[in-house]
């Protein structure tokens, strides 16, 4: 290999893995110049254990859902730029990804070390990806709802591809009809879960540790206002359940109807169609990071 593509291959290998030289150098020449082989060999070396690009952020990227036979998955995928995560190739790797997701029942385990259509392990297809690309990628996230007894929903906000977006909600529901009704129902509650943003179904499957540091929160904030001890515990009280309705479903004012609650659509269908939230999963590309 002539000397100027070998520092070429060597100056690439260094900016992927953040290895030395000299273990750069050795690599390239052991495998020919093919950059992914090198990678392989450093990390089998124990040289190159983590990407040297995964100090980066990575907020944009894609969710994508998976479905077959009323089971559902769910996955983000995270790339640094928006430009990346409309990239074709990126889209590919995504689709059949999601695909495994699936068939992993959403295992990340089982997922990373699944081989992909070319033969090799969704973990190297990632290294490739990343090395051919050029940022950061990483694979944040998957869930998975079953059947299990199950009526089961998924919903995409603004499509980029069927089941793939930036924004996506998995809702399981336990009833004993699948009429049109109750289907356009789930359909209806995926959307709102999307839009409102609910972190538990309610009140009693809110962390205790998270209710507890919202209460310290509020307490803190009233101090600076100068009020008496005991009004400040009864605004508090007043404050924490008005978290607790703005964060828990079925205590959310239903966005297709405002002025009732959604645990008040819940009891009217089950009137006629007994009808129970069972789970849902909400994934938005970047929340948290």
């Amino acid at each position: 290999m002539p000397s100027e593509n070998l520092l070429d291959k060597v100056k690439e290998l260094r900016e992927i893995t953040g290895v030395g030289f000299k273990d750069c150098k050795i690599a390239i020449e052991e495998t020919n110049g093919d950059i992914e082989k090198s990678i392989e060999l450093l990390r089998k070396k124990g040289i190159a254990k983590a990407n040297k690009r995964m100090g980066r952020v990575a907020a944009e990227g894609l969710v994508c859902i998976h479905e077959k036979d009323n089971n559902f998955s769910i996955i983000e995928i995270n790339s640094e730029t928006d430009f990346v995560a409309k990239n074709e190739e990126f889209i590919k790797f995504s689709e059949e990804l999601s695909k495994i997701a699936l068939e992993k029942s959403g295992k990340m385990e089982k997922i990373l070390s699944t081989e992909m259509k070319n033969k090799k392990k969704v973990e190297e297809n990632l290294l490739s990806l990343i090395s051919k690309i050029g940022e950061k990628i990483t694979i944040r996230r998957s869930a998975f709802i079953e059947k299990n007894k199950s009526l089961n929903f998924s919903y995409t906000h603004s499509p980029l591809k069927k089941n793939i977006g930036k924004l996506g909600v998995l809702l399981s529901l336990k009833t004993d009809n699948s009429n049109e009704e109750i289907l356009n129902l789930g359909k209806q509650i995926a959307m709102h879960i999307a839009a409102s943003s609910p972190i538990a179904i309610d009140k009693n499957d809110l962390n205790e540790n998270l209710l507890k540091k919202e209460k310290e929160i509020i307490i803190e904030e009233l101090k600076s206002t100068g009020k008496d001890s005991k009004i400040i515990e009864k605004i508090s009280i007043g404050k924490l359940n008005k978290f607790v309705e703005e964060n828990t479903l079925l205590n959310q004012n239903w966005i297709m109807e405002p002025k009732k609650k959604v645990k008040d659509i819940i009891n009217e269908f089950s009137s006629k169609n007994k009808i129970e939230i069972k789970n849902f999963i909400r994934f938005k590309v970047g929340e948290g990071l």
